[in-house]
């Protein structure tokens, strides 16, 4: 066995599973570990990578002769997750969007050669390894480094500013730096996140050729049976806070339920329709770019772009990982400063001409993995909703007894009202994401910009915040733009294409 837990009981009675835990991973075995979101998923991690410690032993590890002492060398855990930290509110925005030429952040290159020599120099390889054998395996680091280079065309962001990444290549960067070390067992929570279509087929090539070549052995934590990779032997569900018994792939795609065509009642269908429309909609043109630029230093991002969306047109915004589409929705949510420098219309309004930020952001409800990994704050669910309102990261104006039955009806919407006093970094990411989503629509915007919305869902709330999306996008006067990886998740109302191509990068 690599991994054995058996009757666990977590020490904590805050993060206890509802049965007590029965899970091994033997030899050779590469596992993915599937359940809805909030099914307890990142919980079953904490215990298996030990963050929660069980009542009596376990778990119990074995990663072979040459493993390392300590367990983070011969396990890694990947989630999604911010590299700069937890930062503080707006700070991620503000490194992201607003970085200059003298940004004192490091490269790609600087951080990935420093953890790699940091492997090269660690001195807790057990004892009983001779310096030819230590010699062999820092090799095959190097065999690794070269292989993580290559799969992930790091050589194209290599020179590149942390801080100037996109959220795909920004994952990209993450897998590399973990998987440097070569460690026996890997657990990724969502590889695929964030991932274009290419990127993904490079993952499970890589990964491919990893178990072949050097035995490592693959947890990967998902909410989307589909997403199952061909090399995963194993399955593990999850369910309600209880670890079920591990069963082959075939044995569980026999068993996976069917998902209901439509996940939005009638009931809240019309109720969302008929909510009334509190704003002036009679705006002729949402966005007009004309010969927009965005550079960081040497890199272009965006040149010379020009594109127009009229009101109540529906938008899929498209392109590989790092080609500028979330660039471009920072520069309309004006989080971007250099958006001042170019020439752009909204809602019939030419920027620059008097308005503020928060005049732009009151029509305009967003989310995006910069906003996720940028909120970090420790308040009740419904008050992320309710910061909607205000367009800040945390509430600092209290709601109105009117504005708050407004925050508790969308999060009923999405399935989230009983989570609705529970601490925003209490939830799973996936609940996470449902609470964002609430706080897009809060306003009732006549612009709604989804970047990327269903990261981290299940197979049923990704459906249901679909059938959500297609019905307020009905509603007159309602301009749309989605961005995504998979063609499955752009809405049927969607009527026109942009697609960025990578020598904007």
């Amino acid at each position: 066995m690599v991994i054995e837990i058996s009757n666990g009981v977590t020490r904590h009675p805050a993060y206890r599973m509802n049965n007590p835990v029965n899970f091994c991973l033997c030899k050779r075995e590469q596992l993915a570990i599937v359940g809805r979101n909030g099914a307890g998923k990142s919980l079953l991690v904490d215990i298996l990578t030990g963050k929660h410690p069980l009542l009596g032993d376990g778990p119990k590890y074995d990663f072979g002769k040459f493993s390392s002492r300590m367990l983070s060398d011969n396990m890694k855990y990947i989630a999604f997750k911010d590299t700069y930290g937890t930062g503080d509110d707006n700070q991620y925005y503000q490194l992201r969007w607003n970085a200059h030429e003298e940004d004192s952040s490091p490269t790609v290159g600087e951080v990935l050669a420093d953890t790699f020599q940091a492997v090269l120099n660690s001195d807790r390889i057990i004892s009983s390894v001779s310096e030819e054998e230590k010699a062999k395996m820092n090799a095959e680091r190097g065999l690794m480094r070269d292989l993580l280079y290559k799969s992930f065309h790091i050589g194209d962001i290599i020179e590149q500013k942390i801080t100037h990444l996109s959220s795909g290549e920004l994952r990209k960067f993450q897998l590399t730096r973990s998987l440097l070390s070569n460690p026996r067992l890997v657990i990724i929570d969502n590889p695929f996140i964030g991932l274009d279509s290419v990127a993904r087929e490079q993952f499970v090539e890589l990964f491919e050729i990893l178990i072949r070549e050097t035995g490592m052995q693959v947890i990967l934590v998902l909410s989307r049976p589909n997403e199952i990779p061909s090399f995963v032997t194993h399955v593990v569900t999850v369910c309600d806070k209880v670890v079920n018994d591990k069963m082959t792939l075939r044995e569980y795609m026999k068993v996976l339920p069917k998902v209901p065509v439509r996940m939005l009642s009638d009931y809240k269908t019309q109720s969302i329709l008929q909510l009334p429309t509190d704003y002036n909609t009679n705006y002729n043109v949402a966005i007009d770019f004309k010969d927009v630029s965005i550079r960081y230093g040497k890199r272009i991002i965006l040149d010379k772009l020009n594109f127009t969306i009229k009101c109540g047109e529906k938008w899929a915004l498209t392109g590989r990982n790092g080609s500028g589409k979330s660039t471009l929705l920072s520069i309309v949510c004006a989080d971007n400063l250099q958006s001042y420098a170019n020439q752009i219309v909204l809602f019939d309004k030419e920027r620059g001409t008097g308005e503020s930020i928060w005049d732009i952001k009151r029509h305009i409800g967003y989310v995006s993995p910069e906003l996720h990994r940028s909120y970090y704050r420790d308040i009740p669910s419904v008050e992320v909703v309710a910061s909607g309102l205000s367009d800040s990261v945390g509430l600092y104006m209290r709601p109105k007894p009117e504005q708050m039955s407004v925050c508790h009806y969308w999060m009923d919407v999405f399935g989230i009202r009983h989570l609705a006093n529970t601490s925003f970094l209490q939830l799973s990411s996936g609940e996470q994401r449902l609470v964002l989503l609430a706080r897009a629509f809060v306003k009732d915007p006549a612009l709604l910009i989804l970047d990327e919305p269903l990261h981290g869902l299940d197979t049923q709330n990704s459906r249901l915040v679909l059938d959500v999306v297609e019905s307020f996008s009905k509603r007159n006067g309602k301009t749309l733009i989605v961005v995504s990886h998979y063609l499955e998740e752009i809405p049927e109302c969607v009527d026109h294409v942009l697609t960025l191509g990578v020598s904007q990068d």
